[in-house]
Parts: structure tokens; sequence; C-alpha cells
């Protein structure tokens, strides 16, 4: 018999909705406290996960989700270089 493997889903934080990992990008803090997005899933810090649409980065924002994972602060600019991160990743 063949072994299935598992495929690991996580929580988008701007929908509420699980998905396939890999349908996500993550954002991680890292320990300076610097939030960046990352689009491999492998960068060191502490991370949530986000659908690759702008939508849900604007639900996040708005909730304030992204500062509740990361217990901290977020400045307008690093949504904004998020933001546009994103876009220019979409594919």
């Amino acid at each position: 018999m063949e072994k299935i493997k598992k495929v690991p889903e996580r929580k988008c934080v701007g929908c509420n909705e699980h998905r396939n990992k890999n349908d996500l990008w993550r954002v991680v803090k890292t320990k300076d406290g610097e939030v960046s997005l990352d689009k491999t899933g492998r960068a060191a810090g502490r991370g949530a996960y986000i659908c690759k649409d702008v939508a849900c980065l604007k639900k996040a924002v708005k909730a304030h989700r992204l500062e509740a994972s990361f217990q901290m602060q977020i400045p307008k600019d690093v949504y904004s270089a998020l933001e546009n991160a994103m876009a220019e990743g979409q594919e």
C-alpha cells in the first residue's frame, strides 16, 4: 500500500479560511521586529499566513489581525510594502 502524504493546511488571517499551505504566503516577524512577506515560507521568525489576494490583506489590516498575531503595532508603510509585494507577485 502506498502511504498517503498529508498536505499541510494553514488559516488565512484575512478571510479565516483553511487552505493548502502552498496557496498562501507567509508574513514573518523577525527577532529584530521587522515585518516582511516571505514568499518561500522558510524565513526564520514568527509567521502568519495570508491568501495571495490583496483583498485578504485589506481585511487583515482593517481587523488588526496581523498586529494581534505579532503582538506589536505595525506601521502603515509596512502594510503598503506588503501590498506592493503581493501585487508584484500575483501570477
